[in-house]
């Protein structure tokens, strides 16, 4: 990635967006280890087609999302690629925390009473970041957690790994179509810590070249082939 064009802090329990343009990457490092990032992709131009998860997954063969992985988004083309993963497991199948979520695991804590040691959920972060976009609460849809791994047991039981995400763990997004990004940092909805603890994460944005003909992502498999060539033909 060529020298960053964006760097910056996003504080613990905090929301952020942005349109990240084609030919751009943006890495994640959770700075002091067991950060969640919530994250909700739509394509810029025409923000109904947004992220998948259930075609994300089926059509890779995976339960989660790690380094060689194509976000498709539900039109069949690739939004973006993780090209870089230090963490090794995003969990993409769980959702995210509401402000009921959080009152009934950590306490509701008000601005009003609290000031800056308020407790926003996700849900409501994100559908701030939203708004900056012109969207809304009909555009929330099934979203990735960056730095969080959620094992599943064979009866389908479900279990947040503690202490899964190491300081400095990074995780590398490259952006294969002009994207709005949308991303919060509360805990995790599965996260059993009694504290409120969350964590802050380093944003860092570069160029970087879109994927070529024999790019590892564009060739892991047929269905990421043609996510490719969907998404190229769009530009054309």
């Amino acid at each position: 990635m060529s020298e960053a064009i964006l760097d910056e802090v996003l504080p613990p329990a905090a929301s952020w967006s942005r349109l990240c343009r084609r030919g751009t990457a943006l890495t994640l490092v959770d700075l002091e280890g067991g950060a969640n990032v919530a994250a909700l992709l739509y394509r810029a131009d025409d923000p109904l087609e947004r992220y998948c998860m259930p075609d994300t997954l089926k059509a890779q063969h995976v339960s989660r999302l790690t380094a060689g992985v194509a976000l498709h988004s539900d039109m069949g083309r690739a939004l973006a690629s993780i090209v870089e993963d230090t963490c090794g497991w995003h969990d993409t199948i769980t959702g995210h925390a509401t402000a009921a979520i959080v009152a009934e695991r950590w306490g509701a804590a008000s601005y009003q009473e609290h000031r800056n040691d308020w407790r926003r959920s996700a849900r409501d972060g994100l559908l701030v970041e939203l708004a900056k976009h012109g969207l809304g609460r009909r555009d929330l849809l099934g979203n990735a957690n960056f730095f969080t791994k959620i094992a599943v047991g064979e009866d389908g039981e479900l279990a947040f790994v503690a202490d899964h995400s190491p300081p400095a763990a990074r995780v590398t997004l490259r952006f294969e179509l002009d994207t709005i990004v949308v991303l919060s940092s509360v805990p995790h909805p599965l996260d059993p810590a009694p504290d409120w603890s969350p964590g802050p994460v380093r944003l860092v944005m570069g160029e970087m070249p879109p994927a070529g003909a024999e790019d590892p992502v564009r060739t892991a498999c047929p269905e990421n082939e043609r996510a490719f060539a969907a998404t190229e033909a769009t530009l054309r």
